[in-house]
């Protein structure tokens, strides 16, 4: 065999190895595994995750939510300043009319400074400048109120219209946030549908256990401080309202009478205590004074997860009552049974019920009974 024949075997029998050589092991994507055959630990993990996205996904549609109501009080608003505006510039327009006219019909060539020296009264002409000088000021003063009528009608006219705007951009906002929480809703069904019975019992036991160590590390840290501190009036109306919630179906985006969402059932219940706090847990937790754990009393709400996406309020010993999440009532449950971000306090000015002022306090003030 020539050189270069040997040459050429040699380079075909080379090319043909490297073709059939193994690829390495990390180029081959491992199948992702069936739901059956994924750990516990896994399966609660996504599905908090996907839980966590969904209430997300409806605070950040509660907030545009308060913002349209918002917007739609300030056109009502300017639409109702708008049209009074408008009023009054038809009734400042006839009384410029009838200025005009009546001074066109008073017109003469003679000045008032020749009338006065023609006058054979004097003192009645003098009395008659006077007149004159009254209906000039006033004539200013319509003309004015004119001019300054017509300039708010139009400044609030641009005023309803740039609000009228901004609420068609929110309503549409709205709209894709609402379909944002229905998609991340539908992960989660995919999710659950996809299991067994067993494994739901199992995640339901797994998550269970989670919220126990949790509680007990937070309890026997000392961060909740062992004092039990008593609530302020508000505080305790406030809880006594989201007590008698126990067991209404939590539904996103809702705010009562039979169902609420998280932050939901806190605002309607500060509300019914006479305190009007933000409807959002971002903004409960953005705009409320905030205070330590340890100083916790009934009423207080405690705010969840980094991005402050959910929230319960405090009821004492370690418990908080919650509208925990799509398919589940309102309920007690301990304050570690989710991630803690912290605390705020709606009345932190008023100071805590003694003994006295609590006498009967179990039972429900004149305007709630039944």
């Amino acid at each position: 065999m020539s050189g270069r024949l040997l040459r050429l075997v040699c380079t075909a029998a080379v090319a043909v190895g490297t073709a059939l050589a193994p690829l390495p092991a990390a180029a081959v994507p491992e199948p992702e595994p069936e739901p059956h055959e994924r750990s516990v630990a896994d399966l609660v993990t996504d599905l908090q995750r996907l839980y966590r996205e969904a209430e997300e996904a409806t605070e950040t549609y509660n907030a545009t939510e308060e913002k349209l109501k918002e917007k739609r009080a300030e056109v009502t608003r300017l639409d109702t300043q708008l049209s009074k505006a408008r009023l009054s510039l038809h009734d400042s327009r006839g009384a410029a009319g009838r200025l005009a006219r009546q001074q066109y019909q008073n017109t003469t060539t003679i000045s008032p400074y020749v009338r006065l020296l023609l006058a054979r009264d004097p003192q009645h002409a003098l009395d008659q400048g006077h007149v004159i000088g009254q209906l000039a000021r006033e004539r200013a003063v319509t003309v004015g109120r004119l001019t300054g009528t017509e300039h708010r009608a139009d400044e609030l006219a641009r005023r309803a219209r740039r609000a009228l705007d901004d609420q068609l951009t929110l309503a549409a906002r709205q709209k894709q946030e609402w379909d944002g929480v229905q998609e991340k809703l539908a992960d989660v069904e995919a999710l659950l549908a996809s299991l067994t019975a067993e494994q739901l019992t199992r995640l339901a036991e797994f998550e269970e256990k989670g919220v126990e160590k949790a509680q007990e590390q937070l309890t026997t840290s000392g961060a909740l401080g062992e004092e039990d501190r008593k609530p302020t009036r508000k505080g305790e109306t406030a809880l006594r309202y989201a007590r008698r919630q126990l067991g209404k179906p939590y539904e996103w985006g809702a705010e009562g009478p039979r169902t609420y969402d998280c932050s939901g059932l806190t605002s309607e219940a500060w509300a019914h205590a006479g305190t009007r706090i933000p409807r959002t847990s971002q903004e409960q937790w953005a705009r409320l004074p905030r205070i330590p754990l340890k100083n916790l009393r009934p009423g207080d709400l405690v705010i969840y997860f980094p991005k402050a996406t959910h929230v319960a309020m405090y009821v004492g010993r370690g418990k908080v009552i919650e509208a925990p999440r799509t398919g589940q009532r309102i309920k007690i449950s301990p304050i570690a049974a989710h991630p803690l971000l912290g605390a705020v306090r709606p009345d932190r000015r008023a100071q805590p019920q003694t003994a006295r002022t609590r006498k009967g306090a179990d039972q429900p003030p004149a305007t709630e009974a039944r």
